[in-house]
């Protein structure tokens, strides 16, 4: 998996990266167990700070998308299903989708089908993420 990151985008180098494995993760580019590169090569490689990478991955592996072991390094795990605190957070995250989505004039019946079009795109590999 090839990750990439923006340095003129608004949104933060950390989160780049984190949204960056996750959607490698459910596009099947990062299979269970596969080894991540080390916070510190990864930061060489994309010439950016050590700690922005390991926030990154402190993150990942907060939310169960990563396990890191001192032995083997970091490598992508597939978290537990439909955890009640991942629930809360969706939800959280859906809701000010959709009503930034109501600000800017879009119908529930739009604002459904761009969200089944996306969990398809994803579902189907034919996004990187959008990240900018």
């Amino acid at each position: 998996m090839i990750i990439e990151i923006n340095t003129l985008s608004a949104t933060p180098i950390y989160e780049q990266l984190r949204d960056q494995v996750v959607f490698g993760i459910a596009a099947g580019k990062l299979a269970p167990d596969e080894a991540l590169p080390s916070a510190r090569n990864l930061a060489v490689d994309l010439g950016i700070n050590f700690h922005t990478v390991a926030k990154a991955y402190a993150m990942l592996c907060d939310e169960g998308y990563i396990v890191t072991d001192r032995r083997r390094g970091s490598v992508a795990a597939y978290p537990a299903a439909n955890t009640a605190a991942f629930n809360t957070d969706l939800t959280r995250k859906l809701s000010l989708n959709a009503a930034e989505a109501i600000c800017h004039g879009m119908n529930d019946e739009a604002f459904t089908s761009l969200c089944a079009q996306c969990f398809k795109n994803v579902q189907t590999n034919q996004t990187d993420g959008g990240i900018s």
